[in-house]
């Protein structure tokens, strides 16, 4: 009699990825994942990519195992896709990354042995960085409020770049040499316990695109967990290879999670006009960049036809 087979160990990490149109890169960061020292599961949750992005990887890795693919069959938004893999997680440790990622075969275990040295902790990011090597500007970063966003729109923030007060982004000041509590990391990269996303919840499913990681760092502060930049960790980030077919889409997604934000976390700190001339001003500058995108596809119609 053959005896019972024992069941395959439990992963360390559940890995969620999830693809639009990210070409190539999917596949090579799947690749990277199934690289790890640590034993890993790779969720693939496919908002109806229309690329050959998903053909490429079950090409590649029709009988990994360890992958598995949930296609949605259309754009459900960065929340919502997330939210639909996590049943299919099994690991005590979660690792949202973006498809555009490529991490290193030690990446994940020196983050979980960081995760187990501190239980207070919540969400990990480590060091973003841009092909080139330089850190991504949005690695690590302030929660944004409407002081820091008009700072940021006048470009005060660089012409005073000296001055105190609190910034977006932090990656003009010196990287920190170890691990250190943070308000905000990038949403590209994030390791979270199993246990504070219980305590938390998930993504929050009224945001399409951009601003739900802020939603999500705000809430895990408010449950009492940290979240910590470990900086001696990194990975590279091919920015915005899933948003480039429709720019102003994903300028509209982004504007209208920022007043999402605003409106659930900030407006009722301020007297209703603050709060009312704060959502204008998000909406003009929303209005103002399609407005130059405008501008530009009409100068170059010109230019073409005058050729």
């Amino acid at each position: 009699m053959t005896p019972p087979q024992s069941a395959a160990p439990a992963p360390a990490v559940s890995v969620i990825i999830v693809n639009y149109n990210a070409g190539p890169l999917l596949a090579e960061c799947v690749a990277a994942v199934l690289s790890s020292s640590l034993r890993v599961e790779v969720i693939v949750s496919d908002n109806g990519s229309v690329d050959d992005s998903l053909e490429r990887l079950k090409a590649a890795r029709s009988q990994e195992p360890r992958l598995s693919v949930l296609e949605n069959g259309a754009n459900l938004g960065f929340a919502r896709a997330n939210n639909r893999a996590l049943p299919l997680a099994h690991a005590d440790y979660l690792l949202f990354l973006n498809p555009d990622c490529l991490i290193g075969p030690e990446t994940l275990a020196r983050i979980a042995g960081f995760m187990d040295r501190r239980p207070d902790v919540g969400m990990a990011g480590c060091l973003i960085l841009n092909p080139d090597g330089s850190e991504q500007v949005a690695c690590r970063r302030s929660i944004p409020d409407p002081w820091i966003a008009f700072k940021r729109l006048t470009r005060l923030d660089r012409l005073t770049p000296g001055a105190g007060g609190r910034r977006l982004n932090h990656d003009r000041e010196p990287l920190p040499t170890s691990p250190t509590d943070v308000e905000a990391i990038s949403g590209s990269f994030m390791f979270v316990r199993r246990r504070a996303l219980d305590a938390v919840g998930p993504l929050d499913e009224g945001y399409f695109l951009h601003c739900e990681d802020l939603d999500w760092f705000v809430r895990f502060h408010r449950t009492g967990w940290k979240i910590a930049l470990i900086p001696d960790v990194s990975v590279i980030h091919h920015k915005g290879a899933c948003s480039t077919s429709d720019p102003i889409a994903v300028e509209r997604h982004k504007h209208r999670g920022m007043e999402r934000f605003f409106r659930k976390f900030q407006a009722h700190r301020y007297p209703r006009p603050f709060s009312a001339l704060v959502i204008l001003g998000i909406r003009l500058h929303f209005f103002l960049i399609r407005f130059a995108a405008y501008v530009r596809s009409l100068a170059r119609g010109i230019f073409k036809g005058s050729r």
